[in-house]
């Protein structure tokens, strides 16, 4: 299987809900490392996984809805707790998202799998895993 990572990052504010996030639950921020794998189990006509320039095109669009924002204000993710095993899921499903409707061209034809990874810190990161 071959695979390709893209990187970008945002920032956010947001809050949680219960005690189990102890300080957490007052509002607060997190700058986030994205990175996000795609695979294919061959190389496309061009030897290439995926087009770099249009995959990081599309991560920075996607991140947008999020970047520079208070999560606990987007209608789309009301009722939730943001964490960062959330978000992974966000970005990945938006991505998915963007490849099934052909924003990577011809490249993201082949893909069969993703990976989201969200860094919050050098110790903390979760990620989310799914086929395409």
């Amino acid at each position: 299987m071959y695979s390709l990572t893209v990187r970008d990052h945002m920032m956010i504010a947001h809050s949680f809900r219960g005690e189990i996030f102890g300080p957490a639950q007052a509002l607060h921020g997190a700058t986030y490392v994205v990175d996000v794998t795609f695979e294919r189990p061959q190389l496309d006509d061009d030897d290439l996984i995926v087009d770099i320039g249009l995959a990081s095109t599309v991560l920075k669009e996607v991140l947008a809805e999020f970047n520079m924002k208070n999560l606990d204000d987007l209608d789309a993710l009301q009722g939730r707790n943001t964490t960062t095993e959330f978000m992974a899921r966000q970005v990945f499903d938006r991505m998915a998202a963007a490849i099934k409707s052909g924003r990577l061209g011809t490249t993201g034809e082949g893909l069969t799998g993703m990976k989201v990874t969200l860094g919050e810190s050098h110790i903390a990161w979760a990620s989310y895993h799914g086929s395409l």
